[in-house]
C-alpha cells in the first residue's frame, strides 16, 4: 500500500468513526476493524466513558483505565492483569471470571460489582469500595484489601490466603468456608460476619471487631487474636481450647 493509499484509507476509518451513531466502544472498534481480545493491550482509555459497553473477552492487559467509567459494563472472562483502574467506577460490572491479577484498583469503585470466578491474585485493592459485590470462589491470594470496604459482600469460598485485609470493612459480609490462612485482618471491622467454617490457621485479627461475628466451625489454629471488641470471656476460652492465640489473655489452654 502506498502512503496515499493509507492515508486515504485513514480518513475513510475516520470519517466512518465520526459519523457513527454510536458512542459504544465496542461498537465503535467493530468498526475500525479492530479486533477486542488482541489489539488493546497497553491501551490508554483513562477517563473514558465505556459505561455499559460489551467488552466481554477484551484482552486489556496493562491498559491505563484510571478514572475510567466502566459501570455496569461487560468485562465477563476479560484479560485485565496488570491494568491500571484506580479511582476507576465499575459499579454494577460484570466481571466474571475476568483477570485481574496483579491489577490496581485503588479506590475503585465496586459497588455491586460480580466478581465470581474472578483472578484478583496480587491486585492492589487498598481503599475500593467492594459492598455487596459478589466474590464468590474469587481468588484473591495475596492481594491487597487494605481500608477496602466489603460490607455485605459475598466472599463464600473465596481464596484470600495471605491476603492484607488491615482496618477494611467487613460488616455483615458472607465469609463462609473462605481461606484466610495467613490472611493480615488486624483492625478489621467484621461486625456481624459470617465466618462459618472459614480457613484462619495464621492469621492476625489482633483489634478486629467481632460483634456478633459467627466464627462457628472456623479453623482457628495459630490465628492470632488479642484487644479484640465482641469477644467475651468464654467466646476467648472456647477459641483457646481450638488452637487460637490471644495476645492480651490471661486465660491458658486448659
Amino acid at each position: 500500500m502506498t502512503n496515499d493509499e493509507f492515508r486515504l484509507e485513514v480518513q475513510d476509518l475516520i470519517q466512518q468513526i465520526m459519523g457513527a451513531k454510536t458512542e459504544s466502544f465496542s461498537e465503535l472498534a467493530e468498526i475500525a476493524d479492530l479486533n477486542l481480545t488482541e489489539d488493546f493491550v497497553g491501551v490508554d482509555l483513562s477517563g473514558e466513558d465505556l459505561s455499559g459497553d460489551d467488552l466481554s473477552g477484551v484482552d486489556l492487559r496493562g491498559a491505563n483505565l484510571n478514572e475510567t467509567d466502566l459501570s455496569d459494563a461487560d468485562l465477563s472472562l476479560a484479560n485485565l492483569s496488570g491494568a491500571d483502574l484506580s479511582l476507576g467506577d465499575l459499579s454494577g460490572a460484570n466481571l466474571i471470571s475476568a483477570n485481574l491479577s496483579r491489577a490496581e484498583l485503588i479506590s475503585a469503585d465496586l459497588i455491586g460489582a460480580d466478581l465470581s470466578g474472578a483472578n484478583l491474585s496480587g491486585a492492589n485493592l487498598s481503599g475500593a469500595n467492594l459492598s455487596k459485590a459478589n466474590l464468590i470462589s474469587t481468588n484473591l491470594v495475596s492481594a491487597n484489601l487494605s481500608s477496602a470496604d466489603l460490607s455485605s459482600a459475598d466472599l463464600s469460598g473465596t481464596d484470600l490466603r495471605g491476603a492484607k485485609l488491615i482496618s477494611a470493612k467487613l460488616i455483615g459480609a458472607k465469609l463462609i468456608g473462605v481461606n484466610l490462612i495467613r490472611a493480615n485482618l488486624v483492625a478489621a471491622k467484621l461486625m456481624n460476619a459470617n465466618l462459618s467454617s472459614a480457613q484462619l490457621s495464621g492469621a492476625n485479627l489482633s483489634r478486629a471487631d467481632l460483634r456478633n461475628a459467627n466464627l462457628s466451625r472456623a479453623n482457628v489454629q495459630k490465628a492470632r487474636f488479642g484487644y479484640n471488641v465482641g469477644l467475651s470471656d468464654e467466646m476467648k476460652l472456647d477459641l483457646l481450647r481450638r488452637g487460637a492465640i490471644f495476645e492480651d489473655s490471661t486465660l491458658i489452654t486448659p
